[in-house]
């Protein structure tokens, strides 16, 4: 079945969330901020003052460097947004959440089940992943414009939090729901029933790296 594609705002309502379901393709209109551990580490330990008014500006942060620069004259030159694994950043994600209203988590890999249901569930959020590596000039295509650069001075350009705004960026793929299910791990369960299948009349490998595993289940990430 083709999945479905959904244009979705970055300041969504419960009910649009609410319908979205695993595997869903997203694309995104408004504005998107990037925030990792620099910006976590800044807004919730050193408790800085957050420079957006959030999240009636934005429900979305983006796990990402942007591949961009500052111009002499003050303008930004961005042409991709490369995502960054998220599981880095799930320590921090209770908190931000609660204190930013964040609905949209947007990264490379995803998290696990457990992670959903502690983290985003009771915040009403879901995760949305980048689809495949090597995506990050397509998603740069989806960039209207640099609002601004935060905390540039004190992160650096690629822990600062880049403001942009978005026109049909994507696509991303709904990798978790409001219910903490994982479209990752579901996914794994299936292929792993027919692994056994595709190994039938192999011999075991002679050699091997230090404490790997007979068990071939452990090839997929669950």
């Amino acid at each position: 079945m083709k999945p479905r594609e959904i244009t979705l705002s970055t300041t969504p309502t419960p009910e649009e969330i609410a319908q979205l379901r695993l595997g869903d393709i997203v694309y995104l209109d408004g504005l998107m901020y990037t925030a990792r551990e620099g910006v976590y580490m800044r807004a919730l330990e050193d408790k800085a003052n957050i420079p957006m008014e959030l999240p009636s500006e934005s429900a979305a942060n983006f796990h990402c460097s942007p591949a961009a620069a500052i111009r002499p004259d003050g303008s930004f030159d961005l042409g991709a947004v490369t995502a960054t694994a998220s599981f880095r950043f799930a320590k921090w994600l209770p908190e931000w959440m609660a204190k930013t209203g964040a609905k949209l988590i947007v990264g490379k890999g995803g998290m696990s089940s457990k992670d959903y249901k502690e983290y985003f569930v009771p915040n009403g959020a879901v995760y949305l992943s980048t689809v495949g590596y090597g995506t990050g000039a397509l998603l740069g295509r989806g960039v209207e414009k640099v609002e601004a650069v935060h905390w540039n001075h004190e992160l650096g350009l690629a822990q600062a939090m880049w403001v942009i705004r978005c026109r049909k960026m994507g696509p991303f793929i709904v990798a978790s729901d409001l219910e903490g299910n994982c479209l990752f791990e579901r996914e794994n369960e299936k292929i792993s029933q027919n692994l056994a299948k595709v190994y039938a009349g192999t011999k075991p490998a002679v050699l091997k790296r230090f404490g790997e595993t007979d068990d071939r289940s452990d090839e997929l990430i669950g």
